[in-house]
């Protein structure tokens, strides 16, 4: 059975293998989580399952949210999630805590990344810097706009300055570490999108680790 949960991104630390050896990972509070809706082909027409997670008053809702948490007769979330899942064995109101992993097991965290602001095209894109001499006149700009008459316009998708991050990222394959029952804590290998307090979504990976 497919496993998922919502979290929240601690921050990163290292831990020390028997052998010695430092290993970065990244400290996520995963759950509690509480299941707020079923979806299913005859009404929603798909299969999968909302999650809420993080606390929050009832006085800040809205009506509409307030009511769909009312009807699944649950505590307000902050946060609502859904996942796609293959099987859904769950009920609307169970309960889902980190220990649904275990050490050794493989996850995609999917997260939003860090906002750059407005960057230019050798930070956005990688590219290279022109000649850096005083004749250059040419160093950190895009490069060729295309041709010249024909057809006389940049053609679409040309890597050009503009905002950076804040975008949905997901990193796959990424080992569980270690599993804090007590703390629901997850430390995961290396690193996640996402600023300190980003709210990930965690789930089985879909491909193999190499």
């Amino acid at each position: 059975m497919k496993k998922a949960i919502l979290g929240k991104k601690i921050g990163m630390t290292q831990i020390f293998d028997e052998k010695g050896r430092a290993i970065p990972v990244t400290v996520v509070e995963a759950g509690p989580c509480t299941v707020v809706q079923i979806k299913t082909k005859d009404s929603d027409g798909y299969e999968a399952v909302q999650l809420g997670f993080g606390e929050v008053k009832e006085k800040k809702l809205i009506r509409p949210i307030k009511g769909h948490f009312t009807k699944a007769n649950v505590t307000p979330k902050k946060h609502l999630r859904e996942f796609r899942l293959e099987e859904i064995s769950y009920n609307v109101g169970d309960e889902i805590k980190a220990d649904i992993f275990k050490e050794g097991e493989t996850v995609d965290v999917t997260g939003t990344s860090k906002g750059k602001g407005f960057q230019g095209v050798i930070k956005r894109h990688g590219q290279s810097r022109g000649p850096m001499g005083h004749g250059s006149m040419y160093h950190r700009r895009p490069g060729s706009m295309g041709s010249t008459s024909t057809p006389g316009r940049v053609y679409k998708g040309k890597n050009l300055p503009g905002h950076m991050g804040v975008e949905t990222v997901t990193v796959q394959n990424l080992e569980i570490v270690k599993v804090d029952i007590d703390k629901n804590v997850l430390l995961i290998k290396g690193s996640v999108p996402g600023n300190k307090g980003a709210i990930l979504k965690i789930r089985d990976s879909v491909k193999s680790a190499k």
